[in-house]
C-alpha cells in the first residue's frame, strides 16, 4: 500500500520570522497624528520586537467610508491604496514571509457619528463593517501578503465617553441616555468580535501558505482594567476612569470653547489608562503595553492574547 503523507502548515509565524511590521487602522495605531498626544503603540511594538515599521493607520478611519463615511482616509478607499503605491513605486520593500500586517479597526466604525448613531449609509449594520475588516486580509493576500495579525476591538464600553456615567465632552455634548449608549456599545463590540473571530477562522483555510491570527485586544484591555496595579507605574494611584485631559462641558456647549478642564502632568500621568487628550484613547503608558504584548504575539514568546488559525 503507498503510504501518503501530507505536510501540515504550523499556525502562526516561526520564532523570529518576523522582520517588518505593516501596520492598518484608526487614532488608536496612527504614528504621526496620535490619539492619545504621545506614542502610539507601534513605535513600542517596533521597539520590543526589533521589526522595521511602515506605518498606514490613520487618525479618524473607519474600515469603509461606502459603509461610515468619514472626512478621513479610510483602510479600503485610503491605505490599503497608498501602501499598494508605494510598493510599486519602490518606495517600500518587503519579503512577504518576513512581514507580518496588522489591523486594529472598528472604533470609529461603531461609534458616535456613524453606527450607534445611525449616521453609516442607509442600512449599513455591524455585519458590513466586520465583513470590511475581514475582506483586508483577502486583499492584501491577493497583492503577496502572508502573514496577518487582527486586533479586535477593545471594550469601548469601559472607555469615558461610553461608559453609563460619561458625562458632556468632546466628542458630544447632546442630551443622552448614557447608560443605553453603554449597553448598545457592549452589544456592538462583542458581537462584532464574536463575528469577525468566526469570519477570519472560515478564511484562513482558504489561503494556502498564510498565517492569520486574532490578538484579543478584548481580553487584555479588560485584564488591564481589572489589575491597573500591574500595568500602571506612575507616582498616583492607578486610574482608570479619569483621562489625564479631561474637559467636561455644559450640555449642548461648543466644543470648540474649552470647558472645564483639567490635565495631570509629571510622572502621576503614567498612572492613568486613558489619554493625554481625551476621553476615548489609551493614555501613552497603555500603549506601551499594548506594544510589548504585540510584539511577545508577533516574536510567539507570548500566547495569551493571540489565536493562530494557520
Amino acid at each position: 500500500m503507498l503510504a501518503v503523507t501530507t505536510a501540515c502548515q504550523a499556525l502562526g509565524p516561526e520564532p523570529g520570522q518576523i522582520k517588518n511590521l505593516v501596520t492598518f487602522g484608526d487614532s488608536y495605531t496612527d504614528v504621526n497624528q496620535t490619539g492619545d498626544g504621545s506614542i502610539a503603540w507601534p513605535i513600542f511594538a517596533a521597539q520590543d520586537g526589533g521589526f522595521q515599521l511602515f506605518p498606514f493607520a490613520r487618525s479618524g478611519a473607519t474600515c469603509s467610508n461606502n459603509i461610515t463615511p468619514r472626512p478621513f482616509s479610510s483602510v479600503m478607499e485610503g491605505q490599503l491604496p497608498l501602501y499598494f503605491a508605494e510598493v510599486q513605486n519602490g518606495t517600500i520593500h518587503v519579503d512577504s514571509e518576513k512581514t507580518i500586517y496588522t489591523l486594529w479597526i472598528g472604533t470609529n466604525d461603531v461609534s458616535c457619528n456613524a453606527l450607534l448613531t445611525g449616521e453609516g449609509v442607509p442600512g449599513a449594520t455591524l455585519v458590513n463593517t466586520t465583513e470590511c475588516a475581514v475582506d483586508w486580509v483577502k486583499v492584501l493576500y491577493d497583492h503577496g501578503a502572508r502573514n496577518f495579525l487582527f486586533q479586535n476591538m477593545i471594550p469601548l464600553q469601559k472607555t469615558i465617553l461610553y461608559s453609563a456615567d460619561s458625562y458632556p465632552n468632546r466628542y458630544w455634548t447632546a442630551e443622552r441616555n448614557t447608560t443605553e449608549w453603554s449597553v448598545f456599545m457592549t452589544e456592538m463590540v462583542n458581537a462584532g468580535n464574536a463575528l469577525s473571530h468566526a469570519l477570519l477562522q472560515l478564511l484562513a483555510p482558504a489561503l494556502p501558505g498564510a498565517h492569520v491570527g486574532v490578538f484579543d485586544s478584548y481580553s487584555f484591555f479588560t485584564d488591564m482594567l481589572n489589575s491597573p496595579a500591574q500595568y500602571l507605574n506612575g507616582t498616583a494611584p492607578p486610574n482608570i476612569t479619569g483621562a489625564i485631559h479631561s474637559c467636561v462641558f455644559s450640555l449642548n456647549e461648543n466644543t470648540s470653547e474649552s470647558g472645564s478642564c483639567t490635565t495631570v502632568t509629571g510622572a502621576a500621568a503614567d498612572s492613568y489608562f486613558w489619554s493625554v487628550y481625551d476621553e476615548l484613547h489609551p493614555s501613552e503608558q497603555t500603549d506601551r503595553n499594548v506594544g510589548k504584548a504585540i510584539a511577545a504575539a508577533i516574536r510567539r514568546t507570548s500566547e495569551k492574547y493571540t489565536t493562530w488559525f494557520s
